[in-house]
């Protein structure tokens, strides 16, 4: 019996040639100058991403083990109303008044 292997294409995803000519266009997109920064930054973006993955399922876990559910737990912060009043709306609301009476 003779055993087949099977290929290690997977259907969609660019093979050698495709992926030499999409280096070359990112070279003449980025310049060659620009792609060592851009994978840089593109690597620190995925180690802080994979940072707070860690940390967002490390709390999960701890959740399930604990039983606490208690999400208002690491809020010691009460609710603050960020929403601006300026001059032009209490000025328009007190126009508003005026006229009225």
């Amino acid at each position: 019996m003779v055993a087949e292997i099977a290929p290690l294409v997977i259907p969609g995803v660019p093979g050698g040639p495709e992926l030499l000519i999409i280096l070359f266009i990112a070279i003449l997109l980025f310049g060659a100058n620009k792609i060592p920064k851009l994978a840089r930054s593109t690597g620190e973006a995925m180690g802080e991403f994979k940072k707070g993955q860690e940390k967002v399922e490390k709390e999960l876990d701890e959740m399930r083990e604990t039983g606490n559910y208690d999400l208002d737990e690491e809020e010691d912060d009460e609710f603050v109303d960020t929403e601006s009043v300026t001059d032009e709306e209490s000025s328009s609301d007190t126009e508003k008044e005026t006229e009225a009476n």
